[in-house]
C-alpha cells in the first residue's frame, strides 16, 4: 500500500481522457496494420514515447483489443494504472480507409470485410472519476476531446488543482456540457470547417487555436490573432493524425517552458505551433496517425519538434 504522503511529492506531466480506439488501417482495401488511435490516445501516447510522464484516464473493455491499447500505452512508458477494464464494456474499433495515391482517408465504425458495427467510444463512469482523484489533482495539463457529464467533473478538479485544460473538440453535441467545458478550459483548439460556423462570434477567456487544413492555423485570444501558415509536406502518404501532431507540438512546448494556467496568451504558444506543424508535415510522409514515431522513431519526432 502507498504512504499517505506519496501523492504529495508525485506528479505528471500530462494526463487526459477522450476517444481512444484500436485503428484498423486498410490501405486501398487490404488490412495492413492495427494501432492505437484517436485524437487522445495519438496524443498521449506520443508525449509517452516523447518521455514526458503520461497518464490515460480511460475505460476500456476486459477483451484483446483493450489489452492491446494497455500494452501500447505500456510499452511507450505511460501510467496505465488509471485506464480501467470493464467486463460490461467493449473496447472501441474504428476502419481507417486509406488512398496511398492520393493520401486521403476516411473512418468508418462498420468492418468494411463483415459490414457488422464495431463497438463505440465509451466515457469514463463516477467510479474511473474517483480512483483516478490523485492524477487529476497532480497533472501540469490536463487533455480532453470528448464531453459527459464525468469528464466534465474531471476537468473541473483538474482546473481546481491548477492543471492548464487543453479541449479538443470534434463536435458540439451537448450545448450546455459544452458551454461548461468552456469556462474550464486554458486551450480550445477545433477545426474551422468542423466547427466555425457554430462558434463565430464567440467571446472566451481561453485561447483558441483553428485549424484550417493544409492552409494552416490561427492563434487568438482577447487582444491578440497570429496566422501560422502550415509547412509544405516532403511527401503526401497520409494525413491522418496531422492535427494530433500540432498538439503534441504545443503540449511539449508547454511543459518545456512550465507555463501556469492564468498567464498563458497566445504568444507563448507560437513556438510551440510550429514545432507541432512541423512534425505534422514530416508524419505526412508515413502511413498511420503516428506513423513517424513508428517508422522513424521517437529521437527523430524529438528532432523534428525542435527544429535540427
Amino acid at each position: 500500500m502507498l504512504h499517505p504522503n506519496y501523492f504529495n511529492n508525485w506528479h505528471v506531466d500530462v494526463a487526459g481522457t477522450g476517444f481512444t480506439v484500436l485503428d484498423r488501417v486498410y490501405a486501398d482495401g487490404d488490412l495492413t496494420d492495427e494501432a492505437l488511435g484517436g485524437s487522445c490516445g495519438n496524443v498521449l501516447l506520443s508525449l509517452a514515447m516523447l518521455q514526458r510522464n503520461v497518464a490515460p484516464v480511460l475505460a476500456l473493455g476486459d477483451d484483446r483489443e483493450g489489452a492491446r491499447l494497455v500494452n501500447e500505452f505500456s510499452q511507450a512508458g505511460a501510467l496505465v494504472r488509471y485506464i480501467y477494464r470493464r467486463s460490461d464494456v467493449r473496447s472501441p474499433v474504428l476502419a481507417q480507409e486509406l488512398d496511398t495515391a492520393s493520401g486521403s482517408h476516411s473512418f468508418s465504425f462498420v468492418c468494411p470485410e463483415t459490414n457488422e458495427e464495431f463497438p463505440r467510444y465509451h466515457p469514463i463512469g463516477e467510479r474511473e472519476l474517483t480512483l483516478a482523484a490523485p492524477v487529476l489533482a497532480n497533472c501540469s495539463v490536463f487533455y480532453v476531446d470528448r464531453l459527459s457529464e464525468i469528464i466534465l467533473k474531471a476537468m473541473k478538479r483538474a482546473s481546481s488543482a491548477g492543471a492548464i485544460i487543453f479541449f479538443e473538440p470534434s463536435d458540439i453535441q451537448e450545448n450546455h456540457l459544452f458551454t461548461k467545458a468552456l469556462s474550464l478550459c486554458s486551450i480550445m483548439k477545433y477545426s474551422e470547417e468542423r466547427l466555425g460556423k457554430r462558434l463565430e462570434g464567440l467571446h472566451t477567456n481561453c485561447v483558441r487555436i483553428v485549424t484550417y487544413g493544409a492552409a494552416g492555423l490561427e492563434v487568438c485570444d482577447a487582444s491578440d490573432t497570429v496566422w501560422c501558415k502550415a509547412f509544405d509536406a516532403p511527401s503526401v502518404l497520409d494525413t491522418c493524425g496531422s492535427g494530433d501532431m500540432v498538439s503534441v507540438g504545443i503540449i511539449d512546448w508547454i511543459l518545456t517552458n512550465q507555463f501556469e494556467r492564468t498567464r498563458l496568451k497566445a504568444s507563448d504558444l507560437l513556438r510551440g505551433v510550429v514545432a507541432g506543424q512541423r512534425l505534422a508535415a514530416e508524419n505526412c510522409a508515413y502511413a498511420g496517425a503516428r506513423g513517424l514515431f513508428k517508422r522513424r522513431g521517437a529521437d527523430h519526432a524529438l528532432k523534428v519538434l525542435r527544429g535540427e
